[in-house]
């Protein structure tokens, strides 16, 4: 079967994380990548849950523009504890 290079560019940090998960499971990145295609091909389809982060829903993201908005005119009770809606 041919081979083909495949490049692309992360953060420094996730790789480094990410070499360090595959060491412990004793594969490289490349195995761990190879598995990911694999799978994805063969079902089909992404072989976990794809999800929005609920931080960046448009409630939290409301909110935060309101607590934003009383610090800036000074009207903030920044002793208030809310939890950030999580959708």
């Amino acid at each position: 079967m041919a081979q083909t290079l495949v490049n692309f560019r992360i953060d420094q940090d996730l790789k480094e994380q990410m070499e360090q998960v595959c060491e412990e499971l004793g594969l490289t990145m490349t195995t761990a990548f190879k598995i990911f295609m694999k799978k994805t091909v063969r079902e089909k389809r992404i072989p976990f849950e794809v999800s929005e982060d609920p931080f960046y829903s448009k409630t939290n993201q409301k909110y935060l523009e309101k607590i934003i908005k009383n610090i800036e005119n000074g009207t903030a009770n920044l002793t208030e504890h809310e939890l950030i809606e999580e959708e």
